[in-house]
């Protein structure tokens, strides 16, 4: 999601995303159109709302070029279908007082000299613009995008640089981590431990992840032991979406890494200040390794389970059968009444819907759909809405992603399996 043309603080709709896998935190306050909306629209600080960004939003840090027009991105992503779903760093401690800054500012030409002077010697760099550590309202992110030209092509490279908010959960934040295999079924990706503490993690994407085509995106995130966190990404035959070609990236993944461990950044991390403050603790969760373990209580025996992906609020698998990859998901929420209101019954709702209202006032809706990804792939769900305003979502889809070939002719579990899942209060206690 872009900033404004200043780099200053984050629009609306950017903080609302990031504030939401806090993308688990404040995209859920707005009621979804439909199932797979709703799953998507939830996140509150939840790492997998990283994965709601990726279907319906930006997650992204965008670093407008001045004079190029060049839109490249912070960290994990740009905007649209390109980009996962990640929680960015508050630009400002949770308190809303700017901390203090321990080394002298470093501004956006600085960034910009820094990242050109890394780069392999022989080509040429056009559309360069950066943003320093004392630019904007906190200065919390520090960025820098150019684009990078030889006899061989173009690719546009971005970096960010910025610190984690130690209040948060660190899979609730940034850019690091693999991203599951339910959301980027085309993501080649690796994390490795660095002596000192530092972990790397390396992914070789594509711009619009629903496909294996279409331009690359490389991208390398370091986050060291105290906090600090720096992100590379590149793109294949110039800047984000502005080519449609599978060339690779002119920069090997190897030579990404060089970038982001090299020592030229620590000024810039030294002049960065810290994320004051601690967020407030929800006061009801639900976390995911009990909704895993009631999830997988409902599977079917003599099967296997693999990509588990699970965190407050939210559990995603891949369950098969035998007979083809299935991915499962539960998602729980808290206090949904009034967002809900009047997304409980079928109308506007595509494909085969039934909603109906037990005894006790439950609402539960079924809808047999497919993929709002374009694909062949069924989505077949159960929407349940207790009285007290607790909700829980149970998806299935025919594949081990949304947005990949279909893996059987129909979904693994009946529409009453999942119905039982929904409707299992397990996921709330024990």
């Amino acid at each position: 999601m872009p900033l404004d043309e200043e780099y200053g603080a984050p629009s609306d709709e950017e903080f609302e995303t990031r504030v939401a896998r806090a993308m688990h935190h404040t995209t859920g306050e707005f009621p979804p159109h439909s199932a797979d909306l709703v799953r998507r629209s939830v996140g509150q600080g939840r790492r997998m709302r990283l994965y709601a960004a990726a279907r319906i939003t930006a997650a992204a840090l965008a670093v407008v070029a001045a004079g190029g027009g060049l839109l490249a991105t912070g960290a994990l992503g740009g905007h649209g279908d390109g980009t996962p779903e990640r929680l960015r760093t508050a630009a400002q401690g949770r308190t809303g007082q700017p901390a203090s800054r321990a080394a002298a500012p470093v501004d956006g030409d600085e960034m910009v000299r820094t990242l050109r002077s890394l780069l392999p010697p022989g080509g040429t760099v056009s559309h360069a613009s950066g943003r320093g550590t004392d630019e904007g309202e906190s200065g919390v992110r520090a960025a820098a995008e150019l684009t990078y030209t030889t006899a061989e092509g173009s690719s546009g490279i971005d970096i960010t640089v910025g610190r984690l908010d130690p209040g948060i959960p660190g899979d609730q934040q940034g850019d690091g981590g693999c991203l599951p295999v339910e959301v980027r079924p085309y993501d080649t990706c690796t994390t490795q431990k660095l002596a000192g503490g530092a972990v790397l993690d390396t992914t070789k994407s594509f711009t619009y992840p629903n496909a294996d085509s279409g331009q690359k995106r490389w991208y390398v995130v370091l986050t060291t032991a105290d906090g600090a966190q720096l992100t590379v990404q590149e793109f294949g035959g110039g800047g984000e979406k502005a080519s449609s070609g599978g060339a690779d990236p002119l920069l090997s993944v190897a030579q990404l890494t060089s970038i982001v461990r090299s020592p030229a950044w620590h000024k810039v991390i030294a002049a960065l200040p810290a994320p004051q403050g601690t967020p407030a603790t929800p006061a009801e969760r639900a976390p995911g390794a009990r909704l895993t373990r009631v999830l997988k209580a409902h599977l079917p025996h003599g099967g296997t389970v693999s990509d588990v992906n699970a965190s407050d609020g939210l559990v995603q698998l891949v369950h098969d059968d035998g007979h083809g990859k299935n991915m499962v998901e539960v998602d729980v929420q808290f206090d949904r009444t009034d967002d809900l209101a009047g997304h409980m019954g079928c109308a506007g709702v595509s494909g085969d819907c039934a909603a109906t209202t037990l005894g006790d006032g439950t609402r539960v809706k079924k809808v047999r759909g497919t993929s709002e990804k374009g694909g062949s792939a069924q989505v077949w769900s159960v929407d349940v809405l207790y009285p007290d305003g607790r909700r829980v979502l149970a998806r299935e889809v025919n594949s081990f992603a949304e947005s990949a070939p279909v893996t059987r002719p129909r979904p693994e579990l009946s529409m009453d399996q999942l119905r039982d899942i929904a409707l299992d209060k397990g996921f709330f206690t024990g």
